[in-house]
């Protein structure tokens, strides 16, 4: 399946060194590598869904636009430091930090958990990259963030029809889907994101979970906005079958930027 754009179509010559957020650069080494190693997950979802040629069809070319999502972050960030040693920070991400691929059962407990959990994840993914290119002034960086965000909504809806189908064998109702989310939502603060960081950061050992976490989440938070929230939240009640009124949505989605400041600042102190 063609790509719905290429690395030739990021407009490389516009790159402005005096542009680029320190901060910004330091989530940009660790995302790319996380967006790099797809190809596991791939491998993982082909696993579980074994008998269904047409989701790991959906999921290899998934992983192919995953991993040039971390192409594109590697290269821009090898132009913004010239330090950054994208190979040997990777090799130290995936050794330390291992997808369990060889699994044939879901760890989400069924096949319609799992495709809700990729649900939520591309939720986060697409409103982080929205959030990432509308903060950036460098050029080359906007316009990668905003391929990427494009990209992640489509995979959103991908898997949210390949779990309509599921839903039909597994029928969870409402809570279950709801555990499902925020367990996934929660769990966007694991030892992925914040190893990650500290291959692509730290240079001197050894890796504090809590740490890495810290010094990635107080980057990451601040970028966020109201509407970025309410439209994730908005994705991920369609994906619990939660119903929830405008005004509702709306107060959600800005108790939840009030949170994401407030400990943006607290883990910076």
């Amino acid at each position: 399946m063609p790509k719905h754009w290429t690395l030739d179509d990021i407009p490389w010559e516009a790159f402005d060194a005096v542009k680029v957020d320190p901060d910004l650069l330091c989530i940009a080494k660790a995302a790319s590598m996380v967006e790099y190693n797809a190809r596991d997950y791939a491998d993982y979802l082909c696993n579980i869904f074994h008998d269904d040629p047409e989701f790991q069809d959906a999921a290899r070319n998934w992983a192919e636009e995953e991993e040039q999502h971390g192409e594109a972050l590697r290269r821009w960030s090898e132009i913004a430091d010239s330090t950054f040693d994208f190979k040997e920070s990777f090799r130290k991400f995936t050794e330390g930090f291992k997808i369990p691929v060889e699994s044939v059962l879901s760890v989400r407990g069924s096949r319609t958990g799992e495709l809700i959990s990729r649900c939520i994840v591309e939720v986060g993914t697409s409103s982080y990259y929205s959030a990432l290119a509308d903060a950036s002034d460098e050029p080359v960086f906007k316009a990668i963030c905003q391929n990427i965000a494009h990209d992640e909504f489509r995979h959103y809806k991908l898997f949210y029809t390949h779990m309509q189908r599921y839903y039909q064998d597994d029928r969870l109702n409402v809570f279950q889907r709801l555990r499902i989310a925020l367990g996934r939502i929660i769990e966007s603060e694991d030892d992925e994101l914040a190893f990650a960081y500290f291959c692509a950061n730290d240079v001197h050992g050894p890796y504090i979970r809590k740490k890495s976490s810290a010094e990635y989440l107080k980057r990451a938070y601040r970028y966020y906005r109201p509407f970025h929230l309410e439209r994730a939240i908005t994705m991920t009640l369609k994906v619990t079958a939660v119903r929830l009124s405008d005004r509702k949505l709306q107060w959600l989605a800005k108790s939840a930027h009030r949170f994401m400041q407030w400990r943006a600042r607290n883990l910076a102190t």
